[in-house]
């Protein structure tokens, strides 16, 4: 299936400039989703789901209706938690999501609600996305009116509320737990899992799923046209479509919804509809397959297919959906320094090593680039990450409760390892590395046919 033919499951009325409106959406099929879910009892709607194999496309790649399937039987009330505070350096396909079609996450909504058993649901978006949130809030209005939410919704006998809440603009809120406490009116920090499992023990210590902007919008298609549809695109173990964020050195930076687990970065990154080639004909460098957190690719991997598993085997993820690309001429150690100085200015500060470790890396970072540098501040910039993320491993073995500090290690490691030579510029020659690092993708990642042979 070539990128043309490829339906567009959640991006299709992106071009129409009243798509976000309840009469354009109604006029190109919208809510007939729900209407089917509706007449179906929730276990089969869950098992239509399960039939797609659709993964959540928040970051961890976990199946949405196994997922659902956690809450513990007869424990009510349980709420549905929509994840919209997309805050990811480089990620932006959920804004464009709730701002253009913000109609088909409310139906997502309502699915998943109906689904898991839900009456109450919150929808959470970030602080800054302003025009996202009032088209939620209209298109909500409009919905309540129209009697898609509300009592006894297009005539059954469920009824279900849906509230906008907007967060103050925190990245760590991101993660799930951190979200919850902050819908509760505490501060955003992430609670300890076990026990605090939001299936289990999650908003006001009610069974709670919390699902992703691009998840939710994938459900009305689903019920519209079977789980089997959706499971027929994509590759074994990433089904369907996928949105992807592309921005950084590519000529056509923008929001890009292609077949999940078959189209390759070269793809993504060259293809003339799609990212089309670097910027002034250069060459690329280094590229971030799957937002900040994760660990950097390079020109040997453009032929890998964006498929959650192989990139796995690489050492790094595909994760937020969002793709930064970095042109020869780019300063890997500016570039570090950048990316790491986000997650120390982000770190809510609950856990020691990421609360002073982000912020020591970012100094020594900045201490480089002034040339200011010593050269026994590589293997120092190091050892502190080593301290946050034991072994400087993907997954990583962290020493915090949540990812933020883990995340500030992946662009040290893959900068330091990759382009030693550039911070050897900055420190006045060669450096020799003590700390042990045994993350693949930062020491010596696989080759493209070894990654998807599995040899």
């Amino acid at each position: 299936m070539t990128i043309a033919q490829i339906p567009r499951i959640t991006t299709s009325r992106f071009d129409d400039p009243d798509g976000h409106t309840l009469e354009r959406y109604l006029a190109t099929g919208g809510y007939q989703g729900l209407r089917a879910a509706l007449g179906r009892r929730p276990a089969d709607v869950v098992e239509e789901v399960k039939t797609a194999s659709l993964l959540g496309r928040g970051g961890a790649g976990f199946p949405a209706g196994v997922k659902w399937g956690f809450c513990p039987p007869g424990v009510f009330p349980r709420y549905l938690v929509v994840n919209g505070d997309e805050s990811e350096p480089g990620t932006y396909k959920d804004r464009l999501l709730m701002e253009k079609d913000p109609h088909q996450l409310i139906e997502g909504v309502l699915i998943a609600c109906y689904a898991v058993g839900c009456s109450q649901a919150f929808l959470y978006v970030r602080g800054e996305m302003a025009l996202a949130q009032e088209r939620i809030a209209q298109a909500l209005n409009d919905a309540y009116e129209a009697g898609y939410v509300g009592r006894n919704i297009c005539g059954s006998d469920y009824s279900v509320d849906v509230v906008l809440h907007w967060g103050a603009g925190a990245y760590i809120v991101g993660e799930e737990t951190a979200l919850i406490e902050s819908l509760e009116g505490n501060r955003g920090m992430p609670r300890l899992k076990p026990p605090f499992f939001p299936a289990a023990k999650g908003l006001y210590m009610q069974p709670t799923i919390v699902n992703n902007v691009e998840t939710l919008s994938n459900l009305p298609w689903i019920m519209s046209n079977g789980g089997a549809a959706f499971a027929a695109l994509g590759a074994e173990n990433s089904k369907g479509t996928r949105i992807f964020a592309v921005s950084g050195h590519v000529n056509r930076p923008g929001v890009y919804e292609v077949e999940f687990g078959t189209t390759t970065f070269r793809d993504l990154l060259y293809a003339p509809e799609l990212g089309g080639g670097i910027r002034d004909g250069k060459q690329l460098k280094a590229f971030i397959p799957g937002g900040a957190s994760a660990p950097w690719l390079y020109p040997e991997h453009l032929d890998v297919p964006l498929e959650a598993g192989v990139v796995g085997r690489l050492g790094t993820m595909l994760g937020s959906g969002a793709v930064v690309v970095f042109d020869e001429d780019t300063d890997m150690v500016k570039a570090c320094l950048r990316l790491v100085r986000f997650f120390a200015r982000e770190s809510c500060g609950k856990c020691t090593p990421c609360r002073e470790g982000t912020s020591w890396m970012e100094k020594i970072l900045q201490r480089i680039l002034d040339g200011h540098g010593r050269p026994e501040d590589l293997n120092l910039l190091l050892d502190v990450a080593d301290n946050i993320s034991v072994g400087l491993n993907w997954p990583p073995a962290q020493t915090t409760i949540c990812p933020l500090g883990p995340s500030a290690v992946s662009p040290i490691g893959s900068a330091v390892m990759r382009f030693r030579d550039e911070f050897e510029a900055y420190l006045g020659g060669p450096l020799e590395i003590e700390v042990d690092i045994k993350g693949a993708a930062f020491v010596a990642p696989p080759t493209t046919a070894e990654v998807v042979t599995g040899v």
